[in-house]
């Protein structure tokens, strides 16, 4: 199993790279709504919904994707406002991390909530990576994202591992702890000032980056937090399996959900 997931690892990270830096912002609009369909796929998995709901999702989402396409131009004079609707959005989701109950059964509550959290997550997601992407040098300020999401991941992995006591949601993630959060705050902190600094010279200051930086990270650990909660809820190891030893979309990408329409915000709001 480790071996398939460094395999895969090693074959994501360079086409990451070639999309992110190679693909021009029609295409990189175009991959990246592609790989949120197949999440969308995921989400009727995790919120059990039925094969005619899940496709009725699908079309649905779809059809955002499109609208949002056509109408680009009109709406990205206005995108702080609209990512900040998303992000309040988010925090309505982010409220069943703290209703959650590890006995809850998938009734028609959930599935309806389930639907419409998936159009939130998937949509924003994708206008907010779109968005950063079209912005000057956005090839590297959607690096800076990836990056710092990384390196939280990362840091919190090993220093909950060393450290680990506390837990941080054991109902949801019984791994997780509050030492593998500051672990990861603290190495994300660093990779991006490296990254926007001595690396690429962004120009962002410090205090925004670390602004920034701190927002990305807590939102993105809720984010892998609201996806385990569906899996946990529906006795699901994993969303899909499109990516051998990580699992699908909404495995390896649980993190960018909420953590990419936050870090857009933030950066909009902060750095420009």
């Amino acid at each position: 199993m480790l071996k398939t997931r460094v395999l895969t690892a090693l074959v994501i990270f360079p086409v990451t790279l070639a999309v992110v830096f190679l693909a021009p912002p029609l295409v990189f609009k175009g991959i990246i709504a592609i790989l949120l369909m197949a999440g969308c796929h995921e989400f009727g998995r995790i919120c059990d919904l039925s094969t005619r709901s899940t496709n009725i999702l699908m079309v649905v989402q779809a059809a955002l994707f499109a609208a949002l396409f056509f109408a680009w131009d009109k709406i990205t004079p206005h995108a702080v406002p609209v990512l900040a609707a998303a992000c309040g959005a988010w925090l309505l989701l982010f409220t069943r991390l703290v209703t959650f109950k590890p006995d809850a059964k998938p009734d028609n509550a959930y599935r309806r909530f389930g639907f419409a959290a998936a159009l939130v997550a998937l949509t924003s997601c994708w206008f907010a990576l779109s968005w950063l992407h079209e912005q000057p040098r956005g090839e590297f300020v959607v690096f800076l994202l990836l990056l710092i999401i990384w390196a939280s991941d990362t840091g919190a992995y090993f220093a909950g591992v060393k450290f680990g006591r506390n837990k941080l949601a054991p109902s949801i993630s019984p791994k997780k702890t509050w030492e593998g959060v500051y672990g990861g705050l603290l190495l994300a902190l660093l990779a991006a000032w490296l990254w926007s600094g001595p690396i690429t010279q962004l120009g962002i200051d410090l205090l925004p980056l670390a602004a920034i930086s701190i927002v990305t990270t807590a939102t993105s650990i809720c984010g892998d937090l609201f996806i385990s909660l569906h899996k946990r809820t529906v006795k699901l190891d994993d969303a899909g399996n499109l990516f051998p030893g990580h699992g699908g979309v909404l495995d390896r990408y649980d993190s960018l959900l909420p953590g990419a329409v936050f870090f857009a915000l933030a950066f909009g709001v902060l750095a420009q």
